[in-house]
């Protein structure tokens, strides 16, 4: 069943009002792969009433069209930070979103979390609930955290939504014990995974230095940052507080991983895998296309890449769900009646991490100075690609299966630290597994901007093997296919030589002409933007070469594109750059 979306709805099912009201930057669509629809369905399980408003008109009270909830409002903007959904990595505004029906991009506000908590503020005076805020963008933003946008740091999102409070994470666990504790008058501090506010400093918590301190001096800022990224490990986290103010954020610690037949609970249950007919009539949503037939199989990722947030956001432990809970859903997938056949993904962050396991970590935790793969793979780790292979195998024999993709991406590293089942695992991707490409994300392949990304073991040489293996296999296999990579610029510590440099070994090592480039967006709760933020190293405190300059942060680019001696312009200034456009607008209203 779709969550009710309009009061029709929850009077075919027999509801007067309603426990929790999800409010959400995307239009609702009913999958495994929209955080607001498994947190929504998660609850409707565990016994609460639950209903969903996406993209609710902000000019006027169309939050309201569902009532006033028993229990909370749960506000998030989205899968995606709004700010990086509207704005591209040079500031210019988006024309389309991929999860808004017809494509448009006229249906998300800028900081949506903040915005439409003041709208259910504003017209909720007479019977004020809490506001419950959830999802990346507010997940990322939980403390003292720089934004480029306005090029400054800014308050937790908390204080400036001045919602109650903040579930961080993966919160299917968390969501549940909050919402019980508000049902039974329950004190609500409790709950792990959770922020809040406090007047006073609760006993036992690691202090960061203050909002007002992290704002003013970089260093402080950067001890903040580095206590918060050691804190995001459930079994050796503790409580954090930051002071705003006369107040403190307060962190509790993460709400412990979900075991695995909990995970598998996750996805076993029910889901539409389309858009809700309240939002269908304004046309379809692109994201569908990738989402509607996929199936994540695990959680978390040991990379830790500098620019990725995964590792905060979701953990650096990977979770898989059970062979026997991705198979049962490959198997309702392909009875939908819109299956033709291809499955569009099987995986995850990175897709060959599935059942790659730690035993110290499972049982101490992540290693706090230690990274699982870099520079080189940890000889604790267990790799999961023999279960991989098992898993793909039952899956592309489902009946009805034509193709399962593993379109996520994979590490190309692990695949060759793996000497006993590595070469297998990918011989088995490129004959049975591939879409005409795979993509890999090499990023870069000079050694010093490697090393500031944090994939040091990601060597040019390592690329190039795994090159060859692939055109090996796919010789071997006789079919057309071809490896896609994903590279950047304008990484913190990259220059215009190092681009120079990077495209004359993609011509001449990888035969490529580089198609999918990104430049460098900093994003809030990342080391990369750490250094873009401070310019410097965070552990060596070394001066760290920063492009901040819309022109140059484009020439990067151009220079890897190629279209440099072409006489193409780069884009427009970034919309963080524009200090005087931006002192007269935005920070006041949200």
């Amino acid at each position: 069943m779709f969550l009710p979306t309009t009061k029709k709805e929850m009077e075919k099912l027999g509801w007067d009002r309603l426990d929790v009201v999800l409010v959400s930057g995307d239009s609702y669509i009913d999958s495994p792969y929209v955080g607001v629809a498994v947190i929504g369905k998660v609850l409707l399980e565990a016994g609460f009433r639950v209903g969903v408003i996406g993209q609710p008109d902000i000019s006027n009270d169309d939050v309201m069209r569902l009532g006033i909830p028993q229990l909370f409002w749960g506000v998030s903007a989205g899968c995606i930070d709004s700010m990086v959904a509207n704005r591209t990595a040079s500031g210019k505004k988006r024309n389309r979103d991929d999860y808004t029906p017809g494509g448009r991009n006229d249906r998300r506000p800028d900081r949506a979390t903040i915005a439409y908590t003041n709208l259910i503020r504003r017209y909720s005076r007479e019977e004020p609930k809490p506001v419950v805020l959830g999802g990346i963008e507010a997940s990322l933003r939980r403390v003292a955290h720089y934004d480029c946008w306005t090029d400054s740091v800014r308050r937790s999102v908390l204080f400036d939504a001045k919602a109650d409070f903040l579930l961080y994470g993966m919160c299917e666990r968390s969501v549940v014990e909050l919402a019980r504790c508000l049902k039974d008058g329950k004190d609500a501090s409790i709950v792990r995974g959770l922020c809040y506010i406090s007047k006073t400093l609760p006993e036992g918590s690691i202090e960061l230095p203050s909002f007002e301190e992290a704002a003013a001096d970089k260093d402080a800022f950067t001890r903040a940052f580095q206590l918060f990224y050691n804190n995001n490990d459930p079994a050796t986290a503790s409580r954090l507080a930051q002071g705003h103010a006369d107040r403190y954020l307060v962190q509790n610690p993460p709400a412990f991983y979900l075991e695995q037949k909990d995970f598998d609970a996750v996805y076993n249950i029910k889901y539409e895998r389309d858009l809700h007919p309240f939002h269908k009539k304004d046309g379809e949503v692109k994201a569908l296309e990738t989402i509607r037939f996929s199936i994540s199989t695990h959680r978390g990722c040991y990379g830790e890449c500098g620019f990725c947030a995964i590792a905060v956001h979701e953990g650096r432990r990977v979770r898989s769900r059970s062979s026997e809970s991705i198979i049962a859903e490959a198997r309702q997938i392909a009875r939908h009646p819109l299956f033709k056949g291809r499955i569009h993904d099987v995986g995850g962050p990175s897709a060959n991490m599935y059942a790659t396991t730690c035993t110290r970590m499972e049982k101490s935790g992540c290693c706090m100075k230690k990274s699982c793969i870099s520079p080189k793979v940890c000889p604790l780790m267990k790799f999961g690609h023999d279960e991989q292979i098992s898993l793909l195998k039952a899956v592309r024999s489902i009946e009805g299966v034509k193709k399962a993709i593993v379109a996520s991406g994979i590490r190309h590293d692990l695949v060759l630290a793996d000497r006993k089942d590595g070469e297998r695992y990918l011989k088995e991707l490129v004959a049975h597994h591939v879409s005409g490409q795979m993509k890999i994300a090499p990023e870069h392949t000079e050694t010093s901007v490697l090393d500031q990304m944090g994939k040091p073991g990601c060597t040019p040489e390592a690329l190039v093997k795994f090159k060859e293996l692939f055109y090996k296999f796919t010789g071997e296999a006789g079919l057309k296919q071809f490896l896609s990579y994903y590279l950047m610029a304008a990484h913190p510590g990259c220059t215009a030589a190092d681009m120079k440099k990077l495209k004359s070994f993609v011509t001449r090592e990888l035969g490529s002409i580089p198609e999918q480039v990104q430049v460098f967006t900093p994003t809030p709760s990342t080391f990369s933007t750490l250094v873009y933020w401070t310019g410097r190293d965070p552990f060596t405190g070394r001066p760290v070469f920063v492009e901040k300059s819309a022109k140059g942060r484009e020439e990067q680019k151009a220079i890897l594109c190629g279209y440099e001696k072409e006489g193409r312009h780069p884009a427009p200034k970034p919309h963080w750059q524009k200090k005087q456009h931006l002192k007269g607008r935005g920070a006041k209203k949200y």
